[in-house]
């Protein structure tokens, strides 16, 4: 029994840091840093289309209405943030409470978790509808170039993150490389 709970207490703890870890970096970095972000931005900001979708020569009409799609999701985030930021900081304030106590209270650490399972379904939800309503201003071709694209990058990653990659790396590091 003692080694269930123990086990349950670590895996929610993980959990719970990562998360929290992960909140904190996305609403603390606001700068943009890296070379990726800034090439991001001021692609933004010259009205381009960037990443994939640059790739699949839409019209003015379609960049039109994807820009609008992504800026209404954007202002519907940025309004939200400060809410989003509030919750999360009670949220760890809880999970603090809770890792401090002499003793677990699992009903507690079970609300938390349910809480934030809500907030991830809620983020996946966003997430797919936006998804399904820029796809419904591509066309069918547009499409189905979109998920050789995205089928392609899956396979590209898988090469990268694979056991012989680690072990190519290995051997580089053994040589000095």
């Amino acid at each position: 029994m003692k080694k269930l709970l123990l086990a349950s207490v670590l895996a929610a703890s993980s959990v719970f840091t990562v998360t929290a870890c992960t909140s904190v970096n996305a609403t603390t970095d606001t700068t943009p840093t890296t070379k990726m972000q800034k090439q991001h931005k001021a692609g933004m900001k010259k009205g381009e289309m960037r990443g994939p979708l640059s790739k699949l020569d839409l019209t003015a009409a379609q960049q039109t209405q994807i820009k609008a799609i992504m800026e209404a999701k954007h202002s519907n985030n940025k309004a939200d943030r400060t809410k989003h930021q509030a919750e999360r900081a009670q949220m760890d304030q809880q999970m603090q409470t809770l890792t401090n106590a002499s003793t677990l209270n699992s009903a507690a650490v079970n609300r938390l978790a349910d809480q934030q399972a809500a907030k991830t379904k809620q983020r996946f939800i966003e997430r797919v509808q936006t998804q399904h309503a820029i796809a419904q201003v591509l066309t069918a071709e547009q499409r189905a170039k979109l998920a050789q694209m995205k089928e392609d990058r899956k396979g590209d990653d898988e090469g990268r993150r694979g056991p012989e990659h680690r072990e190519q790396r290995g051997d580089r590091a053994q040589q000095g490389m």
